[in-house]
């Protein structure tokens, strides 16, 4: 079974994806690539597409629903890697909930974290 978030993204185009400028690989070696951030204010910067409407981050490779990738993911934000998909860990996710019901597609289950054989399935 395929992680549901490989066939999601709609949380990368809900939400303003903003981090401290010391997570930009500018200062930190392998950190988010500086060239996809825009500067929010002195202290923070926040993924290009994000800051503005329509959101969507510069970052993701989507149809959102059918496919999704991060074109950056070991480089992701400490933000991006704080959204929890929705009882990936046991409980609700509002941010995965609210971002997938906002294009209509179903709530995620404790059931869609299980393998055909009742095992977890692997992120």
């Amino acid at each position: 079974m395929q992680h549901p978030c490989m066939t999601c993204g709609a949380c990368c185009t809900q939400y303003r994806v903003a981090f401290h400028w010391m997570e930009s690989d500018e200062v930190t070696p392998g950190g988010v690539p500086h060239q996809l951030t825009e500067t929010l204010d002195p202290h923070r910067l926040c993924m290009r597409g994000t800051h503005s409407k329509p959101v969507r981050c510069v970052a993701l490779d989507a149809q959102i629903g059918v496919y999704s990738r991060c074109t950056i993911h070991p480089n992701r934000p400490s933000v991006c890697r704080e959204v929890d998909a929705s009882w990936e860990y046991g409980k609700a996710s509002p941010q995965c909930d609210k971002a997938r019901l906002a294009y209509g597609l179903a709530l995620l289950t404790p059931a869609d974290w299980e393998g055909s054989d009742g095992s977890p399935i692997a992120a």
